[in-house]
C-alpha cells in the first residue's frame, strides 16, 4: 500500500457507483483527504490508514443477489462514524439487521424529502428539500436499533441512523449538484460527526510531496517529458522545487503544437525555474512520418513511435538518470482498478509518454497520483506557475 498524502483520511468503499469519483471531490473540497478503496477491503487494512469515518457509496447490484459487492461486517467494530450512500446505505443495514427488498415504485430523479428529525447528519438543512434518488431495491424493514431521519413519497426510510453504531444511512444522493442541500450533509458527516478538520490544501501537499520525492530519488537524476500541457508543467514546477539541479526536462517540438507552445516553455522552465531543459527540433521528421497518413488513428501511433525514438535518443545522452516523471492523476489509478488497495496499479501511461520507462528501463515517479485534476491546478498555482498554464484547456497529446 502506497504511503498516505495526508495523515486524515475518510476513504471511500467503491461499490460501483458512477458518483463515486465526485463524493471524493466533494470530500476533498470541504477540506478533507479521501481515497476510493476496494469495497471488501479489511478491517485490518483500514485500520492501518486510522480513518476519521468511512463513506459507502452506491452502486447498480442489489444486495440480495449472489455475487453482490459486500463489505466487511467488521468495520462496524472499528468505532469511526460510517455513512452508506444509496447501496452503500443497504448493504450497511442488511448487516445491522434491516431488510432490503425491492421497491414498489423505482425512483429515478429528482424526489422531494420530508426530514422527521433534523439533528445529527440532517442538521441545518430544511424540513422538505429535494433531492437526487436513483435506486430499485429500498430498506423496507427497519430494526428496532435503527431510526428514521427522513422520507419520501414512496421511500419511507429515505435516511436512517442507527441508535447504538455510529451509522447513517441515505437512500439519494447527496455529492450530485440536483440534491442542493447535500453539500451540507456531507459537511454535518465529516465535521460534527467525524470531527474531521478541514486540513487538506494544496499548499501542505507541497511540502509532503517534496518529502516523498526526496526520499524516493535520493541523489539520482530524474527526466521529465514536459509537454506544456497542466499535468506536466506541474510535475516539472514540483520536482524542480523538490530535486533542483538533478531534474532535467525533455521537450519535443513536434510541429504540430499550439501557437508559440515552444517560445512560453522555454521562457517558463529554463527562466523562470532555472531547469536544465532540453528542447528537440524535430518538426522535420514528424511531418515526413506524416506525409500523405489521412487516417487519425495512424496518424496518432505515428506520432507515438517516433516520440519514444525521439525521447529514447534525447535521454541517452543524460547521465545518471534513474527515474522518469510521470503525470498520472488520481482517475488514472482509480480507472486501472487500484489505486491504495494494495495491488499492484496497472497505470494508464500518459499519451505523451507511452511505454517509456518499460522501454528506458527507468524508474516511475509520479508526484500528481492522489490528486484529481482540479488539485493539480490549484497545486500549479501554489508552485508559481502562470494563470494561463494552468487554467488552460486541454490539449491532445500527439498535436493538432
Amino acid at each position: 500500500m502506497n504511503p498516505l498524502p495526508h495523515d486524515q483520511v475518510v476513504p471511500i468503499l467503491d461499490f460501483g457507483s458512477q458518483y463515486v469519483q465526485l463524493i471524493a471531490r466533494r470530500v476533498r473540497d470541504a477540506g478533507v483527504f479521501s481515497i476510493l478503496v476496494r469495497p471488501d477491503i479489511s478491517v485490518e487494512e483500514l485500520k492501518a490508514m486510522n480513518p476519521k469515518g468511512l463513506i459507502l457509496s452506491g452502486g447498480p447490484s442489489s444486495v440480495y443477489e449472489e455475487n453482490a459487492p459486500q463489505c466487511d461486517p467488521n468495520l462496524f467494530k472499528l468505532g469511526v462514524p460510517v455513512l452508506g450512500i444509496c447501496y452503500g446505505m443497504q448493504a450497511a443495514s442488511t448487516v445491522l439487521g434491516a431488510e432490503v427488498k425491492g421497491a414498489h415504485s423505482r425512483e429515478y430523479g429528482r424526489a422531494q424529502l420530508n426530514i422527521l428529525d433534523r439533528s445529527d447528519v440532517l442538521k441545518g438543512i430544511p424540513e422538505h428539500t429535494a433531492v437526487w434518488m436513483s435506486h430499485g431495491d429500498q430498506v423496507d424493514t427497519l430494526h428496532e436499533d435503527f431510526v428514521a431521519l427522513a422520507k419520501t413519497p414512496t421511500c419511507p426510510f429515505a435516511a436512517v441512523k442507527h441508535k447504538t453504531q455510529p451509522f447513517y444511512g441515505v437512500q439519494f444522493h447527496p455529492e450530485v449538484t440536483h440534491t442542493p442541500h447535500g453539500i451540507e450533509l456531507l459537511s454535518n458527516f465529516l465535521f460534527q460527526i467525524c470531527k474531521c478538520e478541514a486540513t487538506w490544501k494544496m499548499s501542505d501537499f507541497v511540502d509532503t510531496a517534496i518529502e516523498r520525492v526526496r526520499k524516493q530519488v535520493g541523489n539520482s537524476r530524474v527526466i521529465c517529458g514536459l509537454s506544456g500541457g497542466v499535468d506536466s508543467s506541474v510535475v516539472a514546477a514540483l520536482l524542480a522545487k523538490a530535486i533542483g539541479k538533478q531534474l532535467t526536462c525533455i521537450f519535443v517540438d513536434n510541429g504540430v503544437l499550439r501557437k508559440n507552445e515552444r517560445e512560453m516553455v522555454q521562457n517558463m522552465f529554463r527562466d523562470h525555474f532555472d531547469i536544465d531543459l532540453r528542447v528537440i527540433d524535430a518538426e522535420k521528421e514528424f511531418l515526413d512520418d506524416l506525409a500523405g497518413v489521412e487516417e487519425p488513428q495512424l496518424k496518432r501511433t505515428r506520432i507515438g513511435h517516433r516520440f519514444i525514438d525521439i525521447f529514447k535518443e534525447a535521454s541517452s545522452d543524460i547521465e545518471d538518470a534513474k527515474f522518469l516523471a510521470q503525470g498520472t492523476l488520481y482517475p488514472d489509478v482509480i480507472e486501472s482498478g487500484h489505486g491504495h488497495s494494495g495491488q499492484a496499479a496497472n497505470i494508464k501511461l500518459h499519451h505523451n509518454v507511452g511505454g517509456l520507462p518499460e522501454k528506458l528501463g527507468f524508474e516511475l515517479i509520479e508526484p500528481l497520483r492522489d490528486l484529481f485534476k482540479d488539485e493539480v491546478r490549484k497545486l500549479g498555482e501554489v508552485l508559481g506557475l502562470p494563470e494561463q498554464m494552468v487554467w488552460r484547456h486541454p490539449f491532445p497529446g500527439p498535436g493538432l
